[in-house]
C-alpha cells in the first residue's frame, strides 16, 4: 500500500497543505505541527515525492557539494555536517569529487549544475579556482568552503587558519620548545600558508628560528614517506606541528619506524580531532576544527540566497580549539636533544 500525503495529514490531525509545507519548507510551520507531521510520516513510512515537488517548484530541492577528495576524513565530515542541516528542511544532497584536478573540477561542476540544484558548496582544488567563472555563470547560489583563496570576494566559510597555527606554536613554546618542524600538505594552498603564518609569527615574536617546513603531500603514503626520509637526518628538533590529518598520521608513522617516542623524544600537535586521536597512546594534542559549526554556517549562508534574501556576502572565519592531551610535553634536556633532520 502506497502511503500518501493525505494519510500523513489524517494521522497528524492537520491539512494536506500543512504536510506539504513541512516537507517543502515553502512556508513556515509551527514547531509543534512540524513535530506531529514528522512523527506521523515516520510511523507510516512516508517519503515525499521529491521529483514531483521539484517539477512543481521549477527547481530541484537539492544541494550539490564538490570536494577535492572523498578519501580525506575532514571533507567527508564536512559533507555529513552539511547534510545534517539541509535534510531537516526537505533538501537532498549530491556529492562529487574533483580528485584535486582543475580539469576534473570543471567537469564535475558542469555535471552537478545540470541537476539544477538549489545551491552549491564547493571546496576548490587550488587557489587558482579556475572554475570560478563556471560557477558564477551557472545561476546557482554558491558558498566556497575551507580552501578560500585570498582573492575570492564572494560567500565563503572557513576557519581562522592563522589563529590555529598561532595556538599550536604558543602551546609548544610555553612548554619550552625552541626547534620546530612543520608538516604542511602543500604551500600552494592559502589555508596552509595561513597556518604557517601563524606559527612563524609566534616564533619570530619569541626570537626563535623559523621552523623547518616540509611539504608532505595530500595523502598518508606520501606524508609518511617524506617524513620518514626527513627523520633520518641529523638536525636537532623537538616539536612537530602537523597542518592536516594526513600529516599527523605521517609524523606518527615515521616516528614509530624510527624508534622515536612521543612525547619523550618529540612533541606532536596534530590537526583535526578524530576519535582515534584520543584512543591512541599517547592521546594526541590537536587543533580541532569546528566542523559541525561550519556545516551550519555554510547552510545558513547558502539558504539565505536560495530563498532570495538580499544580504551582503560574507567571509566567515570560525575559531579552532587547541585540545591538549599527552603527545606534548617539555623537550628533553640539551644533552639529550633529539637528533633528526
Amino acid at each position: 500500500m502506497v502511503v500518501t500525503i493525505k494519510d500523513v495529514a489524517k494521522l497528524a490531525g492537520v491539512s494536506p497543505g500543512t504536510v506539504s509545507n513541512v516537507f517543502s519548507s515553502n512556508r513556515a510551520v509551527k514547531a509543534e505541527l512540524v513535530e506531529r507531521v514528522r512523527k506521523a510520516a515516520a510511523e507510516l513510512g512516508y517519503e515525499p515525492d521529491r521529483a514531483a515537488s521539484q517539477l512543481r517548484a521549477g527547481k530541484a530541492r537539492v544541494v550539490a557539494v564538490l570536494l577535492p577528495d572523498l578519501d580525506n576524513p575532514f571533507f567527508t565530515s564536512l559533507v555529513a555536517s552539511i547534510e545534517a542541516n539541509v535534510r531537516d528542511e526537505g533538501f537532498d544532497i549530491i556529492v562529487a569529487s574533483s580528485h584535486g584536478d582543475a580539469v576534473e573540477e570543471a567537469r564535475r561542476l558542469s555535471a552537478l549544475l545540470a541537476w539544477r540544484p538549489a545551491g552549491l558548496v564547493i571546496v576548490p582544488c587550488s587557489d587558482a579556482f579556475v572554475s570560478r567563472k563556471l560557477v558564477s555563470g551557472g545561476g546557482v547560489p554558491f558558498v566556497v568552503a575551507d580552501r578560500v583563496p585570498s582573492h575570492f570576494d564572494g560567500e565563503a566559510v572557513t576557519v581562522d587558519n592563522v589563529g590555529a597555527g598561532t595556538q599550536a606554536a604558543e602551546h609548544l613554546v610555553r612548554l619550552g620548545h625552541r626547534r620546530f618542524v612543520v608538516a604542511a600538505s602543500t604551500l600552494r594552498l592559502q589555508n596552509i600558508r595561513d597556518r604557517c603564518e601563524g606559527i612563524e609569527a609566534v616564533l619570530a615574536r619569541e626570537g626563535l628560528a623559523s621552523p623547518t617546513l616540509i611539504e608532505v603531500g595530500l595523502d598518508f603514503d606520501t606524508a609518511s614517506e617524506r617524513l620518514g626520509v626527513f627523520m633520518e637526518g641529523e638536525q636537532q628538533a623537538t616539536a612537530f606541528i602537523a597542518l592536516t590529518n594526513f600529516a599527523t598520521l605521517g609524523i606518527l608513522a615515521s616516528a614509530n619506524r624510527s624508534g622515536l617516542s612521543v612525547p619523550r623524544d618529540l612533541s606532536v600537535v596534530g590537526f583535526d580531532d578524530y576519535s582515534w586521536m584520543h584512543a591512541v597512546s599517547p592521546p594526541l594534542t590537536a587543533i580541532r576544527q569546528p566542523v559541525d559549526m561550519m556545516g551550519r554556517v555554510i547552510w545558513s549562508r547558502l539558504r539565505r540566497h536560495i530563498v532570495g534574501r538580499s544580504e551582503p556576502v560574507a567571509d566567515e572565519r570560525l575559531s579552532c580549539d587547541l585540545v591538549v592531551r599527552a603527545s606534548t610535553a617539555s623537550p628533553p634536556s640539551v644533552g639529550d636533544a633529539l637528533r633528526i633532520a
